[in-house]
């Protein structure tokens, strides 16, 4: 697994994780009704297989937690599946 660094442009609307200063992906995202709702997830091809995909969606979701915003959408079928597959990471979602 490459070494990516999460950081979050919130003029984007958007997280990007960067590879060795690289953008090797980004989850894009707008604000709705106090909903954080996540629409889409992209890596570029370079970096598949290396866990940029994985290391994006959970920098995100920790930044979303860490600022006690409990209240995801996963419009995004990338970030839809990867919460699905870590329950601790559900209760971010909202109801």
């Amino acid at each position: 697994m490459a070494d990516v660094l999460v950081t979050h442009h919130p003029e984007l609307s958007r997280y990007e994780a960067r590879v060795d200063g690289e953008l090797a992906g980004f989850a894009a995202y707008k604000v709705t009704r106090g909903h954080q709702v996540f629409t889409h997830t992209e890596v570029d091809p370079a970096f598949e297989g290396q866990g940029v995909g994985g290391a994006l969606a959970r920098g995100a979701l920790d930044d979303v937690r860490s600022r006690g915003e409990n209240d995801v959408v996963a419009m995004c079928p990338f970030i839809a599946a990867w919460i699905a597959q870590h329950p601790d990471y559900q209760d971010l979602v909202a109801p």
